[in-house]
């Protein structure tokens, strides 16, 4: 006892302890962190598939090692760089056929893919060999069979809606960019666009929406779909808006018919 007692002033022990407190907190935070979503796994021959894929379709704006692109005569980014994106971006950008995109705008916009599922795969799996990022959800958090519509509701009116509209619909943004309807879209490609944050849209990685609660917003946008609209005519579903102009346009059309109609009356 005596001897370690006497250790306790030794000029290293206050390090040595700094050190025990680092790794202990670093522990536990690795065992009480939200569970994320799981990798897949890719072969050597899927990245350097996705690596020819790449060179081919990417490094126009990408660069040749993903490192990003930038116009210099205009001080402009031709394309960002890719290295820690992860699978989930390019499954993402790739799926939904924003990317490659035919010709530069205010946004990428969403058209049939031009790459096939093994193709837009290896090209993910060799991005996800630049550095680690977001993977390809696990079918676990896709499976609607699991998941709460009522609370996916109340996260999707949160933290979406006034973007996508409450009814999932979509509106405009500013600078000619829109946030695009997410009604009827794979919810795999949903829990992507949640997990990576593509173009305006914040990303919701697993400090602030677990992958559960992703699951719960894909719910609420199925039920959505599945109901429709119970009041009939939906009108886009803009809501109070459009309600608001189709009553005006009937009841001002209305007006000024009875209007010529009585005028010709009293001739």
């Amino acid at each position: 006892m005596k001897a370690l007692a006497a250790r306790r002033h030794h000029p290293m022990a206050l390090l040595v302890i700094l050190l025990l407190a680092l790794v202990a907190t670093g522990g536990l935070y690795a065992a009480f962190q939200p569970q994320a979503a799981q990798a897949e796994s890719y072969t050597q021959d899927d990245v350097e598939a996705g690596q020819a894929l790449f060179l081919a379709n990417c490094a126009t704006c990408h660069g040749r090692n993903a490192e990003g692109l930038v116009d210099v005569t205009e001080g402009s980014t031709l394309g960002p760089s890719l290295i820690g994106v992860g699978a989930a971006a390019v499954d993402f950008q790739v799926g939904t056929g924003r990317m490659p995109m035919q010709a530069a705008g205010a946004q990428a916009e969403r058209k049939p893919p031009q790459m096939t599922e093994e193709q837009t795969r290896q090209l993910a799996a060799y991005v996800a060999s630049l550095g680690p990022g977001p993977a390809v959800p696990d079918e676990e958090w896709l499976d609607t069979s699991q998941g709460d519509a009522t609370k996916g509701g109340e996260i999707f009116r949160i933290n979406c809606a006034m973007c996508h509209n409450a009814a999932g619909a979509g509106g405009a943004l500013t600078r000619g960019k829109d946030a695009p309807q997410v009604i009827g879209v794979d919810p795999k490609h949903v829990y992507e666009a949640m997990e990576t944050g593509p173009q305006n849209m914040p990303v919701f990685n697993e400090t602030n929406l677990s992958p559960s609660d992703k699951r719960d917003v894909i719910t609420y946008l199925e039920t959505l779909e599945e109901t429709g609209s119970p009041g009939g005519l939906s009108l886009g579903s803009l809501g109070p808006v459009t309600e608001g102009l189709y009553a005006w346009t009937i009841i001002l059309t209305l007006l000024v018919g009875t209007s010529v109609w009585l005028g010709g009356k009293a001739k």
